[in-house]
């Protein structure tokens, strides 16, 4: 197509279909662009016309691409990308009159321990700006990156899109956590004997401490699993059950009298905590703002205690 054609192409009918690639149904494709499913059928029409192509063939419940409509993925997802970043740079963000909703993905420790102290500071500065928070974790980061779903993240990462960037908060030093008070520090022995929950969104029983006390060549007696932690609080109160938390969450528990924190009784690696975002977002102002409060609220340098006042 040469420039002279591209007069015939709505930059809307790119992104309905970008949208639908993503999301392979008509309905949940309207929801996510906040339009009515007629308007997305419409425009399907539309741009099976333009494109030549049916595009998508009903499989079930499904829409599944044809190859034609994956190669023009292909070539049109960094023509949006490189457009979006081209309009954000002559737009301006004011955070204290601003009315964008942001969507943010975190795993739930994050938005327990570290999140309340950044919507303090955010309802001051921008009291008009709306978050909507999604959980993530390091296996669905990269997918729900990529669906639009969020524009950042932050948990623990592994292998992330190649047109991801990544930004290390801080260093996560595991801590355990249990409702009875302790006399004194916990040994290794009476870790290793006592039951413990274990905190999994794929229903795991265990976790890195499984690992570590592998190498130490002892094991532990697990006895729950649960796939989050705000739950811990009521589970173990009157039991001797502990049970394993990042050092912002155990903190932040033991500041609001929930549960009691104190180290592991064994040396661990640190664990890195990570905001994630796509490249696309790099000069949008309004993203860049977002991102520097995560990095200030939720970096090393902010601790979870803050929470008590």
């Amino acid at each position: 197509m040469n420039r002279n054609e591209l007069r015939k192409a709505d930059i809307n009918l790119m992104v309905v279909f970008e949208t639908l690639m993503q999301e392979r149904n008509v309905t949940r494709a309207a929801e996510k662009l906040f339009l009515g499913q007629p308007t997305i059928s419409a425009a399907l029409n539309r741009l099976r016309s333009l494109l030549n192509d049916p595009l998508f063939i009903r499989v079930g419940h499904r829409m599944e691409p044809t190859a034609r409509a994956h190669e023009i993925l292909k070539h049109l997802t960094p023509a949006l990308d490189a457009m979006s970043t081209a309009l954000s740079l002559t737009t301006d963000f004011d955070p204290s009159v601003s009315k964008m909703t942001f969507r943010i993905g975190l795993t739930d420790d994050v938005e327990f321990g570290l999140l309340p102290a950044m919507l303090k500071a955010i309802r001051e500065e921008a009291p008009g700006v709306v978050i909507v928070v999604k959980h993530v974790d390091y296996l669905n980061i990269s997918e729900v990156l990529m669906s639009g779903d969020i524009t950042v993240g932050v948990c623990l990462t592994r292998e992330l899109p190649a047109n991801a960037k990544r930004k290390t908060l801080r260093n996560v030093q595991p801590r355990l956590v249990r409702a009875d008070k302790p006399a004194s520090p916990m040994s290794l022995d009476e870790y290793c004997s006592r039951p413990h929950v274990v905190v999994s969104h794929v229903a795991s029983v265990s976790s890195f401490a499984d690992e570590w006390l592998t190498a130490l060549g002892r094991k532990r007696q697990v006895v729950l699993s649960v796939p989050q932690f705000a739950t811990l609080p009521a589970l173990m109160a009157g039991t001797d059950m502990i049970s394993g938390l990042s050092d912002y969450a155990a903190k932040a528990m033991s500041a609001l009298g929930l549960l009691y924190d104190e180290p592991l009784p064994f040396p661990t690696p640190g664990l890195d905590l990570s905001m994630t975002w796509l490249s696309v977002m790099d000069s949008d102002p309004a993203e860049r703002w977002l991102r520097s409060r995560i990095e200030a609220f939720m970096g090393e340098r902010q601790e979870a205690p803050a929470l008590a006042g």
